[in-house]
């Protein structure tokens, strides 16, 4: 039985690589050895940044919510303890869309949050 040689794939799997690596600066994104490298590097960086924009975007939803509390006469830690004691079992992100696009749907909240302390 005839030897089969790897030449076919790998001509793929440098393919995909390189595929993954176009616009890449200089000799990184046309030489296999140097673009592996980068694509390995850049999945590392992507895999941490998706965890970074989790983070991120939670600190940004708290900052609205506190903004929008602070404006209505309570800080944030007692606003959310209010609405925990109130049964209100609104997520943060929720929580934040209603600050910036209903304010008055907000108040309510905040009503409710100071009357559950």
């Amino acid at each position: 039985m005839a030897r089969v040689k790897g030449a076919m794939m790998t001509r793929k799997r440098r393919k995909k690589v390189l595929k993954l690596a176009k616009g890449y600066w200089g000799a990184k994104s046309k030489h296999f050895k140097m673009a592996k490298q980068a694509v390995l590097k850049s999945g590392n960086y992507a895999f941490a940044g998706r965890k970074l924009k989790k983070r991120d975007f939670r600190s940004l939803w708290i900052t609205r919510i506190s903004a929008q509390a602070k404006v209505n006469g309570i800080n944030y830690s007692r606003f959310m303890c209010g609405l925990k004691k109130a049964g209100i079992n609104l997520n943060r992100k929720m929580l934040a869309e209603l600050a910036v696009s209903d304010k008055e749907a907000f108040a309510k909240l905040v009503e409710q949050a100071k009357a559950a302390l």
